[in-house]
């Protein structure tokens, strides 16, 4: 298992996370090999399952965050190296499990292993998974990390729960979304920035890094939502339209339909009814997001969570690892353009 996975395509520029995964090649090298490591078992399904899943890649991004955080304010050691894993598996799980619920179909531009294998199996081995992380994690030898991250765990299971409990809520306040994607998604962000300074050898920058982890994971997730109305499979890592389709009421969604006519209020209200949606309702919901302006407005509200993120950041010591964390919030709204 390497990193090649999320190796730049030829003809393409040079981002952030090409050049984090450069700076940051020998670290990310120990991190896959545990993560290799410790998805090995003596039963077949579970590490053909993990593989499957973990060497999709993606862009690694929360164990990057997690070793440049520690850089940033210090150094990286075993400790954040298995910090660094444990994250991903944290974050793997929650995949395996959120395809499930979620009935996806694609994940990372390939099928979801659920298509391969099955529920029953996927929500076993992320059970698996989770439970290689907390193994990482006390491999911090830090009770306080331990805790910050076993809380994170329950944190992003209820975001999950609060978030198929609002599926349909076509009246969902913008807070409430809010607190849906602060838990499913900023919670782990947080904690591994979090984690990351205290691994590093500066809890006194821990909260610092754990404001920025926290408004970059709702900036990213924001810009997701708005993907979902008009990305590219490559570039979210999965169908575009699946949030519309699963009836899911994202800040798109919200403002589009507060800013609507009666007539969109109530074409709202049938396609986001998985029951009634018909085929050409997607290219519908696009162009209302886009009339109303709704897609700008989200994205500016992306850009805030960013200017809050990089603020954040203001305290720690000036350094390499400072700006590409700066630079990483700013192309979390640039993946729109």
């Amino acid at each position: 298992m390497t990193i090649s996975a999320t190796a730049r395509e030829p003809g393409k520029s040079e981002t952030v996370i090409d050049r984090l995964h450069s700076v940051l090649e020998k670290d990310m090298g120990q991190v896959e090999t545990l993560l290799k490591a410790r998805a090995k078992s003596p039963v077949d399904i579970i590490p053909d399952l993990s593989e499957y899943i973990v060497s999709a890649g993606g862009k690694r991004l929360r164990p990057m965050i997690t070793l440049a955080a520690a850089k940033a304010v210090g150094s990286s050691k075993h400790a954040t190296h298995a910090l660094a894993a444990a994250v991903e598996f944290i974050h793997t799980a929650t995949l395996l499990h959120d395809d499930v619920v979620d009935e996806s179909d694609l994940r990372r531009g390939r099928p979801a292993a659920k298509s391969v294998w099955g529920n029953s199996a996927s929500i076993l081995v992320g059970d698996f998974l989770f439970a290689r992380a907390f193994t990482l994690m006390v491999e911090t030898e830090s009770l306080e990390i331990l805790d910050i991250l076993s809380n994170a765990s329950s944190v992003i299971a209820e975001g999950e729960v609060r978030q198929l409990a609002a599926q349909g809520r076509l009246d969902l306040p913008t807070e409430d979304y809010l607190a849906i994607i602060e838990a499913k998604t900023a919670a782990l962000f947080e904690a591994a920035s979090r984690a990351g300074a205290l691994s590093g050898g500066s809890p006194e920058h821990a909260d610092a890094l754990a404001a920025y982890g926290k408004n970059l994971g709702l900036a990213f997730q924001i810009v997701d939502d708005v993907l979902d109305y008009g990305g590219t499979t490559s570039v979210i890592g999965k169908v575009v339209g699946d949030d519309f389709r699963e009836g899911k009421i994202t800040l798109p969604v919200i403002i589009a339909r507060r800013r609507g006519k009666a007539e969109d209020h109530a074409f709202w209200a049938r396609a986001l009814d998985v029951s009634t949606q018909e085929e050409s309702d997607l290219a519908r919901a696009i162009h209302l997001i886009r009339a109303t302006g709704a897609a700008e407005a989200t994205i500016a509200e992306a850009d805030a969570y960013v200017g809050l993120a990089k603020s954040a950041l203001s305290s720690l010591p000036d350094s390499e690892w400072k700006t590409l964390l700066g630079e990483l919030a700013d192309f979390c709204v640039q993946r729109v353009h």
